[in-house]
């Protein structure tokens, strides 16, 4: 199962000093520790950072809001994830390329952060692609893998709007691509 064992995971909530900027509060606490610490939590490695693969760049940010360009999931378990859900691969192993994927994501933020999960204050959108066979219609389930992901992570801040959509190929072959809207607590 590629379910994300939460019991394993732990958030240390503490108080936020008065002279700490508005910008670090998240409902007077603020969450300490690392993205890779979280990661590891979960019995997961962050990969090093992907290079773009073309003529763009793998983050953008606009103000404090953080775009991470389309990542895929490369190889878990020596194994790649190239190929279509419904002929090649099933919902379990989509989720297990969608939550590869969404490594890479989180690699990216963590790039951009110094990996501080103080500096994420939320997950606001999640672009899960699926390629898919025509018939295939459970798409949000495979996608579920890298929304667990983040959830787990970041907890509240976590939480997020997605769209699941399944297309009839992605580059290199990969079976999923994950993109993502962050918003930062800095400027």
């Amino acid at each position: 199962m590629s379910q994300i064992d939460r019991s394993r995971l732990t958030f240390e909530l503490v108080r936020r000093p008065q002279w700490l900027p508005f910008s670090e509060k998240r409902s007077g606490f603020i969450m300490t520790g690392s993205i890779t610490q979280k990661v590891a939590a979960l019995g997961r490695q962050l990969p090093q950072v992907a290079a773009p693969a073309g003529n763009y760049v793998s983050t953008v940010r606009v103000g404090n809001l953080l775009f991470v360009a389309g990542q895929i999931g490369s190889h878990v378990h020596g194994s790649g994830y190239a190929g279509r859900i419904g002929a090649d691969f099933d919902v379990e192993q989509g989720r297990q390329a969608a939550q590869a994927a969404c490594l890479n994501v989180l690699a990216q933020i963590v790039a951009v952060t110094n990996d501080r999960v103080s500096a994420v204050r939320r997950v606001a959108r999640l672009g899960v692609f699926v390629a898919s066979t025509p018939e295939f219609t459970r798409q949000l389930d495979v996608a579920n893998g890298a929304s667990d992901l983040i959830a787990a992570v970041f907890g509240e801040a976590g939480k997020h709007a997605r769209a699941a959509v399944g297309v009839a190929s992605l580059p290199h072959g990969a079976l999923v691509e994950v993109d993502a809207i962050i918003e930062l607590t800095e400027v």
